[in-house]
């Protein structure tokens, strides 16, 4: 994150962030492991002080568009969601005897965690969040239409509204799967 001049500096202030899986993998391609992320969300929306403004989960990365009210800040709800996803994640991807991917996916995320001292077996996210501070109305507008698009770009739905892992339900006069604290 800092070595690339990418930083939460803001603790309290709104960012566009984007968590990717190790290698690209498509690991969201499965419902069981979406839903890991979904329900950590709404883990950390009642009980850790993480507003959520917009989110989508695509094949293989996390896009957030997220602000915190917990004293210890935005970075700590980060670290804290990242550590609690990867290793529930990794562990459901153990026990899941139908996952025809199990031996590649657990040999890939466990060569990246060799590479990373931080790590007792797997690495499942990519090291850096690049957070984007959302600073004025026109950045906002771009992310937000940029992450609720994404599955309309990938030609996975006709219309943003439609795709199961967004809030773009909830943009849209629906409910989503995560509660949302509106940016306008």
């Amino acid at each position: 994150m800092a070595e690339r001049g990418y930083k939460i500096i803001d603790q309290q202030g709104t960012y566009f962030i984007t968590f990717a899986v190790v290698e690209w993998i498509d690991v969201f391609t499965r419902s069981i492991y979406a839903d890991i992320v979904v329900e950590s969300l709404n883990f950390c929306v009642e009980n850790k002080g993480l507003q959520v403004h917009a989110w989508v989960i695509m094949s293989n990365h996390l896009h957030l568009i997220v602000s915190s009210t917990n004293e210890d800040g935005l970075s700590a709800n980060i670290r804290d969601f990242k550590k609690f996803t990867s290793q529930k994640i990794c562990k459901a991807i153990e026990n899941n005897k139908q996952e025809s991917r199990r031996n590649w996916i657990l040999w890939l995320l466990k060569s990246a965690g060799s590479d990373n001292k931080r790590n007792e077996t797997y690495q499942f996210w990519q090291q850096d969040n690049h957070p984007i501070a959302l600073t004025d109305y026109n950045i906002m507008m771009s992310k937000l239409t940029y992450l609720h698009q994404n599955p309309v770009r990938a030609n996975i739905v006709r219309n943003m509204e439609e795709y199961y892992y967004s809030s773009a339900i909830d943009y849209n006069g629906g409910k989503g799967l995560v509660p949302i604290s509106y940016l306008f």
